[in-house]
Protein backbone atom coordinates (compact mmCIF):
# COMPACT_ATOMS: atom_id res chain seq x y z
CA UNK A 1 0.00 0.00 0.00
CA UNK A 2 1.77 3.31 -0.90
CA UNK A 3 0.21 6.40 1.39
CA UNK A 4 -3.06 7.05 3.48
CA UNK A 5 -2.22 10.83 3.09
CA UNK A 6 -5.72 12.07 4.70
CA UNK A 7 -5.68 11.60 8.22
CA UNK A 8 -6.52 13.50 11.37
CA UNK A 9 -5.57 14.41 15.00
CA UNK A 10 -7.64 15.48 18.21
CA UNK A 11 -6.88 19.05 17.02
CA UNK A 12 -10.04 19.26 15.21
CA UNK A 13 -11.68 17.90 18.22
CA UNK A 14 -13.59 14.98 16.58
CA UNK A 15 -10.59 12.41 16.16
CA UNK A 16 -8.77 10.56 18.49
CA UNK A 17 -5.52 9.07 18.94
CA UNK A 18 -1.85 9.90 19.77
CA UNK A 19 0.92 10.09 16.88
CA UNK A 20 2.06 6.77 18.13
CA UNK A 21 -1.28 4.95 17.68
CA UNK A 22 -1.91 6.26 13.68
CA UNK A 23 2.66 5.24 12.82
CA UNK A 24 1.59 2.00 14.64
CA UNK A 25 -1.20 1.94 12.48
CA UNK A 26 0.27 2.59 9.41
CA UNK A 27 2.75 0.36 10.15
CA UNK A 28 0.66 -2.73 10.84
CA UNK A 29 -1.12 -1.87 7.35
CA UNK A 30 1.47 -2.41 5.15
CA UNK A 31 1.85 1.40 4.45
CA UNK A 32 4.97 2.88 2.41
CA UNK A 33 4.36 6.20 3.48
CA UNK A 34 1.91 8.03 6.29
CA UNK A 35 0.57 11.88 5.78
CA UNK A 36 -0.91 14.01 8.55
CA UNK A 37 -3.53 16.57 7.11
CA UNK A 38 -5.90 17.98 9.82
CA UNK A 39 -9.22 20.67 9.02
CA UNK A 40 -7.17 24.03 8.60
CA UNK A 41 -8.26 27.29 10.57
CA UNK A 42 -10.55 29.23 9.13
CA UNK A 43 -11.42 32.91 9.61
CA UNK A 44 -13.15 34.33 11.40
CA UNK A 45 -11.91 32.39 13.92
CA UNK A 46 -13.67 30.42 16.14
CA UNK A 47 -15.17 29.65 12.67
CA UNK A 48 -17.30 26.49 14.13
CA UNK A 49 -15.96 23.92 16.60
CA UNK A 50 -13.94 21.47 14.29
CA UNK A 51 -11.78 23.37 12.72
CA UNK A 52 -8.19 24.05 14.09
CA UNK A 53 -7.47 28.10 15.32
CA UNK A 54 -4.44 28.92 13.98
CA UNK A 55 -3.08 29.03 17.15
CA UNK A 56 -3.44 25.45 17.11
CA UNK A 57 -0.39 25.25 14.67
CA UNK A 58 2.43 25.25 16.54
CA UNK A 59 0.75 22.62 18.71
CA UNK A 60 0.02 20.78 15.34
CA UNK A 61 3.36 20.58 13.90
CA UNK A 62 4.94 19.32 17.46
CA UNK A 63 1.99 16.17 17.15
CA UNK A 64 3.26 15.48 13.09
CA UNK A 65 6.92 16.02 14.72
CA UNK A 66 6.30 13.72 17.59
CA UNK A 67 5.16 11.02 15.05
CA UNK A 68 8.33 11.51 12.27
CA UNK A 69 10.52 10.81 15.57
CA UNK A 70 8.32 7.87 16.58
CA UNK A 71 8.51 6.56 13.17
CA UNK A 72 11.98 7.41 11.75
CA UNK A 73 13.56 4.82 9.69
CA UNK A 74 10.68 3.12 9.39
CA UNK A 75 7.98 5.20 7.63
CA UNK A 76 7.92 8.80 6.27
CA UNK A 77 5.03 11.25 7.45
CA UNK A 78 3.84 13.76 5.42
CA UNK A 79 2.95 17.08 6.70
CA UNK A 80 -0.62 18.45 5.14
CA UNK A 81 -3.21 20.10 5.34
CA UNK A 82 -6.91 19.64 4.83
CA UNK A 83 -8.12 23.62 3.78
CA UNK A 84 -12.17 24.38 3.35
CA UNK A 85 -12.72 25.91 -0.16
CA UNK A 86 -15.03 28.91 0.59
CA UNK A 87 -16.18 31.63 -1.67
CA UNK A 88 -13.32 34.30 -1.37
CA UNK A 89 -11.07 32.23 0.87
CA UNK A 90 -8.07 32.41 -1.82
CA UNK A 91 -5.74 34.72 0.00
CA UNK A 92 -6.21 33.23 3.32
CA UNK A 93 -4.99 29.95 1.83
CA UNK A 94 -1.97 31.42 -0.08
CA UNK A 95 -1.79 32.72 3.90
CA UNK A 96 -1.70 29.37 5.00
CA UNK A 97 0.63 27.73 2.59
CA UNK A 98 3.64 29.95 3.30
CA UNK A 99 3.61 29.08 6.91
CA UNK A 100 5.47 25.59 7.06
CA UNK A 101 7.07 23.43 4.48
CA UNK A 102 4.19 21.35 3.86
CA UNK A 103 4.03 18.01 1.59
CA UNK A 104 1.02 18.83 0.10
CA UNK A 105 -2.57 20.66 0.87
CA UNK A 106 -5.84 19.26 0.17
CA UNK A 107 -9.04 20.99 -0.63
CA UNK A 108 -12.36 19.95 0.24
CA UNK A 109 -16.03 21.05 0.71
CA UNK A 110 -18.03 21.14 4.07
CA UNK A 111 -19.93 24.06 3.50
CA UNK A 112 -22.60 25.66 1.57
CA UNK A 113 -22.95 29.23 2.93
CA UNK A 114 -23.40 28.64 6.46
CA UNK A 115 -24.34 25.13 6.24
CA UNK A 116 -21.86 22.54 6.91
CA UNK A 117 -23.50 19.69 5.46
CA UNK A 118 -22.15 16.52 5.87
CA UNK A 119 -22.64 17.88 9.73
CA UNK A 120 -24.79 15.13 11.49
CA UNK A 121 -26.01 18.28 13.98
CA UNK A 122 -27.65 19.91 10.44
CA UNK A 123 -29.30 16.55 9.43
CA UNK A 124 -32.58 18.64 9.49
CA UNK A 125 -31.96 20.75 6.93
CA UNK A 126 -31.68 18.13 4.27
CA UNK A 127 -35.21 17.40 4.61
CA UNK A 128 -36.01 20.86 3.34
CA UNK A 129 -33.37 21.68 1.35
CA UNK A 130 -34.24 20.92 -2.68
CA UNK A 131 -31.41 18.33 -3.52
CA UNK A 132 -30.95 19.71 -7.30
CA UNK A 133 -30.10 23.10 -6.56
CA UNK A 134 -27.98 22.23 -3.40
CA UNK A 135 -26.05 19.40 -5.78
CA UNK A 136 -25.73 22.13 -8.31
CA UNK A 137 -24.14 24.55 -5.89
CA UNK A 138 -21.61 21.89 -4.29
CA UNK A 139 -20.66 20.75 -7.98
CA UNK A 140 -20.24 24.37 -8.97
CA UNK A 141 -17.71 25.07 -6.41
CA UNK A 142 -16.01 22.02 -6.80
CA UNK A 143 -14.92 23.30 -10.33
CA UNK A 144 -14.17 26.40 -8.76
CA UNK A 145 -12.04 24.80 -6.29
CA UNK A 146 -10.09 22.99 -9.14
CA UNK A 147 -9.88 25.52 -11.00
CA UNK A 148 -8.10 27.73 -8.07
CA UNK A 149 -5.08 25.90 -8.54
CA UNK A 150 -4.26 25.73 -4.95
CA UNK A 151 -4.07 22.38 -4.26
CA UNK A 152 -2.77 19.16 -4.66
CA UNK A 153 -5.60 17.05 -4.30
CA UNK A 154 -9.07 17.45 -3.72
CA UNK A 155 -10.72 15.86 -0.87
CA UNK A 156 -13.58 13.42 -1.02
CA UNK A 157 -15.14 14.72 -4.35
CA UNK A 158 -18.97 13.86 -3.88
CA UNK A 159 -19.17 14.43 0.21
CA UNK A 160 -22.77 15.69 -0.74
CA UNK A 161 -24.25 12.25 -0.71
CA UNK A 162 -22.82 11.38 2.52
CA UNK A 163 -26.61 11.37 4.18
CA UNK A 164 -28.08 9.60 0.75
CA UNK A 165 -29.68 12.56 -0.83
CA UNK A 166 -29.08 12.01 -4.06
CA UNK A 167 -30.84 14.01 -7.47
CA UNK A 168 -33.29 11.57 -9.66
CA UNK A 169 -31.55 10.37 -12.77
CA UNK A 170 -28.27 10.51 -14.55
CA UNK A 171 -26.04 12.17 -12.35
CA UNK A 172 -23.46 12.44 -15.02
CA UNK A 173 -24.91 16.20 -15.07
CA UNK A 174 -23.32 17.17 -12.23
CA UNK A 175 -19.56 14.51 -12.51
CA UNK A 176 -18.79 16.14 -15.88
CA UNK A 177 -18.28 19.66 -15.67
CA UNK A 178 -16.60 19.20 -12.53
CA UNK A 179 -14.46 16.15 -14.06
CA UNK A 180 -13.42 18.75 -16.74
CA UNK A 181 -12.48 21.08 -14.49
CA UNK A 182 -10.18 18.74 -12.57
CA UNK A 183 -8.47 17.63 -15.80
CA UNK A 184 -7.88 21.31 -16.94
CA UNK A 185 -6.22 22.04 -13.76
CA UNK A 186 -3.89 19.09 -13.59
CA UNK A 187 -5.22 18.58 -9.58
CA UNK A 188 -5.40 15.03 -8.65
CA UNK A 189 -8.81 13.77 -6.51
CA UNK A 190 -9.24 10.79 -3.71
CA UNK A 191 -10.85 7.81 -3.57
CA UNK A 192 -12.12 8.14 0.06
CA UNK A 193 -12.95 4.98 1.93
CA UNK A 194 -14.68 7.10 4.78
CA UNK A 195 -17.95 7.12 2.19
CA UNK A 196 -18.54 3.04 2.92
CA UNK A 197 -19.20 3.71 6.50
CA UNK A 198 -21.76 6.55 6.18
CA UNK A 199 -25.10 6.76 5.58
CA UNK A 200 -24.47 6.74 1.65
CA UNK A 201 -22.53 3.38 2.16
CA UNK A 202 -20.82 4.04 -1.15
CA UNK A 203 -16.89 5.25 -1.58
CA UNK A 204 -16.39 8.92 -2.55
CA UNK A 205 -16.33 9.27 -5.42
CA UNK A 206 -19.15 6.99 -6.77
CA UNK A 207 -17.74 4.70 -9.61
CA UNK A 208 -19.57 6.65 -12.32
CA UNK A 209 -17.07 9.43 -11.01
CA UNK A 210 -14.35 7.87 -10.69
CA UNK A 211 -14.42 6.29 -14.16
CA UNK A 212 -14.45 9.30 -16.21
CA UNK A 213 -11.85 11.00 -13.90
CA UNK A 214 -9.99 8.02 -14.99
CA UNK A 215 -10.56 8.53 -18.77
CA UNK A 216 -9.64 12.39 -18.29
CA UNK A 217 -6.20 11.79 -17.08
CA UNK A 218 -6.99 12.69 -13.34
CA UNK A 219 -4.64 11.23 -10.98
CA UNK A 220 -5.90 9.15 -7.72
CA UNK A 221 -4.90 8.82 -4.49
CA UNK A 222 -6.42 6.29 -1.96
CA UNK A 223 -7.03 7.64 1.64
CA UNK A 224 -9.07 7.23 4.48
CA UNK A 225 -10.01 10.01 6.15
CA UNK A 226 -8.99 8.57 9.39
CA UNK A 227 -9.89 10.22 12.38
CA UNK A 228 -8.72 7.04 14.82
CA UNK A 229 -5.91 4.86 14.52
CA UNK A 230 -8.03 1.45 13.92
CA UNK A 231 -9.30 3.82 10.50
CA UNK A 232 -6.03 4.16 8.87
CA UNK A 233 -5.95 2.35 5.84
CA UNK A 234 -9.38 1.21 6.09
CA UNK A 235 -10.64 -0.79 3.23
CA UNK A 236 -7.79 0.07 0.95
CA UNK A 237 -8.18 -3.52 -0.83
CA UNK A 238 -11.77 -3.21 -1.81
CA UNK A 239 -10.40 0.66 -2.87
CA UNK A 240 -7.73 -0.70 -4.47
CA UNK A 241 -9.46 -3.35 -6.47
CA UNK A 242 -12.12 -0.60 -8.06
CA UNK A 243 -9.72 1.78 -8.68
CA UNK A 244 -8.15 -0.77 -11.31
CA UNK A 245 -11.41 -1.81 -12.20
CA UNK A 246 -11.84 1.72 -14.15
CA UNK A 247 -8.91 1.34 -15.11
CA UNK A 248 -6.11 3.16 -12.57
CA UNK A 249 -2.80 1.70 -12.67
CA UNK A 250 -1.03 4.49 -10.74
CA UNK A 251 -0.97 6.45 -7.73
CA UNK A 252 0.89 9.16 -5.96
CA UNK A 253 2.95 10.16 -3.56
CA UNK A 254 3.91 13.84 -2.35
CA UNK A 255 6.86 15.71 -1.10
CA UNK A 256 7.45 18.82 -0.58
CA UNK A 257 4.26 19.57 -3.10
CA UNK A 258 5.87 17.61 -5.41
CA UNK A 259 4.02 14.55 -6.79
CA UNK A 260 5.55 11.47 -7.99
CA UNK A 261 4.00 8.33 -9.75
CA UNK A 262 4.17 4.99 -8.25
CA UNK A 263 2.05 2.34 -9.43
CA UNK A 264 -0.75 1.41 -7.76
CA UNK A 265 -0.50 -1.20 -4.67
CA UNK A 266 3.09 -1.05 -5.16
CA UNK A 267 4.89 -2.43 -1.38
Amino acid sequence: MPADYHTHTPLCHHARGTPQDYIEAALGAGLTEYGVSCHAPLKPEPFDDWHMLTSDLPTYFEWVETARTHAAGRIPVRLGLECEWLPGCERWIEDLASRSDWDYLIGSIHYLSDWDFDNPKWLGRWAEADVEETWSRYWEEYARMARSGLFDFLGHPDLIKKFAYRPEGDLRRFYEPAVEAIAESGCAIELSTAGWHKPCQEQYPARGFLALACTAGIPLLINSDAHAPEEVARDFDRATALALEVGYRETLLFEKRRASQVSLGEE
